[in-house]
């Protein structure tokens, strides 16, 4: 089985010609070639997943423009075809919608425009990430606007709310959902799964999938047989959790095809677990709608006639997917309308309501102007390009400056999940400070640390797998959830989770590569009379288990860079070697894993020891500092 390779970049080829785009000061979507149709089947999806906020759409990258005002749109043209032709389509949502973007960060209370923007889509089964259970505040306001406004398609199957009150605990949402399609009245049971999260605020509790799978109420709901299963979550399609559950539901239904949509790890992956299951991931940060079509004799009365052609295989099913770039002209190219006939009412209305979030949260304000692109993965560390060089070579030694400690030593620590997106060059808004990075989490210290053992602590942290935590059991942190799965994988971003090594592409040449393979002229082969190759623009060039062909458009690829889970700043030793003692400054989420290091070392270091080392989160930091260092205006 092959894994997923992933570029991630910028680029579109979609319509020749212009369109508006939806968000004031939003890039026009850009024009190329060429593209590949979504095959429909008698049941089709569209999939979104890990959006985090993201619905104003990517104002920096004209291949990601539209918004979910587009996205209303696309839907209603796309259900419309569906009922023209007799056939189904669902829509379905895996989770992670908050923490990432001003649009849901930047209100008091969060979420204050979101809720009422988001539910103007409707969905057919919808499920939580881990995103929206780590603070209580987030749980809470998901189980009151979220999960009131999908009140019968949100599925819960192994999440749970706790009542602060009384303790009580009881399902966030219904377990599953059965249903009947609206055209060909299909019998439909869906699931929605979260993997086996234990980092969650103590009023949600995550059952994991293992157990949940014996429960009574899911034996039951599997009892009958329907005409498909449908597992929605946020999985990762290669996790475990997803093979859990195929294999407790293919147990007692040998034929019944069984459709996955998974999310968490932010990648577009395509997977099946057998010749009658497919799975598929859609992607990050609205970059991403998924497609998933079947076709083929679906009815279970067919299945036990012996399937279509006879026999006991239950009939042949084709399964396709496509992951359709988050472009207007994309978008209309697949509704088959253009720029005028695209927009429905509903749609311009949530693009409307969208535009007038953005102006009372002022996200558009600038703080400074980026004099070049800072990236997570696609330049190695360190480098130039890189952000986490930028953050360690010039952010943290000016940040990281205690008022009454100013000349000691000290090693200063961040994980790089710490941070969630590029800085693309051009101006550096309040939206942009959300995006970076979104989290609330600030710098802490252990002071007078033996240099000896400090300085080990970031070999530590960049080794793979659950290595600390049998220490982070041993020192008694029996209150910290998160001792029990200390991968220090978990440090650094979703992207990395799966990725084992760069995957470096050379920079494209016309006529080659990506372009060859999607239809261009190699430069070894003899070309027409005045052809000329399609100019690709970089983006996400798939390859999953399915094959090459996923992605809607056909792009020139880019480097996706491995990056270590933890980076370091070195701050005022001196000359002449390392000192004796040091500060180690780390950011707090990094805290179980710091202590655990520490005691593989030796150390005897507690919570009770760690202090706040400067007051302001890490986004406030990172922001005071282009303020003062970047041109004001670009």
């Amino acid at each position: 089985m092959r894994t997923a390779v992933v570029a991630i970049g910028s680029g579109l080829a979609a319509l020749a010609r212009t369109a508006g785009a939806s968000q004031p000061g939003a890039p026009q979507p850009v024009p190329g070639s060429p593209m590949r149709d979504l095959v429909w089947g008698k049941l089709n999806f569209l999939h979104t997943t890990d959006t985090h906020g993201w619905h104003a759409g990517h104002l920096q990258e004209a291949q990601y423009s539209a918004d979910w005002g587009d996205y209303v749109s696309f839907a209603e043209h796309m259900r419309a075809r569906a009922d023209r032709e007799g056939v189904d389509l669902l829509l379905v949502d895996t989770g992670d919608r908050v923490d990432g973007n001003g649009l849901y960060d930047a209100s008091d209370p969060k979420g204050h425009y979101y809720y009422d923007i988001f539910r103007e889509q409707p969905m057919d089964i919808i499920s939580s990430g881990n995103h929206e259970l780590y603070v209580a505040d987030t749980a809470d306001r998901e189980r009151a606007r979220m999960v009131p406004n999908f009140r019968d398609s949100y599925v819960a199957s192994n999440l749970d709310y706790v009542d602060p009150a009384t303790g009580e605990r009881a399902p966030m949402a219904q377990r599953y959902r059965r249903f009947r399609t609206k055209n060909q009245k299909l019998d439909v049971v869906a699931f929605g799964f979260l993997f086996d999260f234990t980092g969650n605020a103590n009023n949600t509790a995550v059952r994991p999938a293992r157990e949940t799978v014996r429960e009574a109420w899911f034996q039951e709901a599997i009892r009958d047989e329907p005409d498909v299963f449908v597992v929605i979550g946020h999985v990762g399609v290669r996790m475990p959790e997803f093979r859990t559950v195929f294999k407790a539901l293919r147990a007692r239904h040998p034929l019944t095809p069984i459709l996955f949509f998974g999310g968490h790890v932010h990648v577009r992956d395509a997977t099946a677990y057998d010749d009658r299951s497919f799975a598929v991931a859609s992607g990050r940060y609205f970059e991403t709608i998924g497609w998933m079509s079947v076709d083929g004799e679906l009815r279970r009365a067919a299945r036990s006639r012996g399937g279509a052609g006879g026999g006991s295989g239950g009939g042949d099913l084709s399964f396709h997917r496509r992951y359709i770039d988050n472009n207007l002209l994309g978008l209309q190219r697949h509704a088959g309308l253009n720029d005028t006939a695209f927009p429905t009412p509903r749609g311009r209305n949530v693009s409307a309501a969208i535009a007038r979030a953005r102006r009372a949260l002022d996200l558009d304000r600038a703080f400074g102007c980026a004099p070049r692109a800072l990236w997570m993965a696609r330049a190695p560390y360190p480098s130039e390009g890189s952000i986490y060089s930028w953050l360690a070579d010039e952010v943290l030694p000016a940040v990281a400056v205690r008022a009454d400690r100013p000349a000691v030593p000290r090693l200063v620590l961040l994980n790089t999940g710490a941070i969630r997106f590029d800085i693309l060059a051009g101006p550096f808004t309040r939206d942009s400070t959300y995006i970076v990075s979104p989290f609330v989490n600030k710098l802490a210290y252990l002071p007078d640390v033996p240099y000896e053992m400090a300085g080990k602590v970031l070999g530590l942290l960049n080794q793979a797998g659950k290595i600390l935590a049998a220490a982070a059991a041993d020192g008694g942190d029996d209150d910290d959830d998160n001792d029990d799965v200390m991968d220090n994988r978990f440090l650094a971003s979703p992207e990395q989770l799966f990725v084992k090594e760069s995957i470096v592409r050379e920079s494209p040449v016309p006529g080659t590569g990506a372009a060859a393979a999607g239809g261009g002229w190699d430069a070894r082969q003899q070309r027409p009379l005045g052809k000329r190759p399609p100019r690709l623009t970089e983006g996400y060039t798939t390859v999953d288990d399915m094959g090459d062909d996923g992605d809607d458009t056909v792009h020139a690829p880019v480097s996706f860079y491995v990056v270590p889970n933890a980076i370091q700043s070195v701050v005022d030793f001196p000359e002449d070697g390392a000192p004796d003692a040091v500060d180690l400054v780390f950011i707090d989420f990094m805290t179980p894993w710091v202590l655990a290091a520490l005691r593989v070392l030796g150390g005897k270091y507690g919570k009770e020891d760690v202090e706040l080392y400067v007051d302001g989160t890490l986004t406030e930091l990172m922001t005071g500092w282009i303020e003062k260092n970047w041109p004001k205006h670009c």
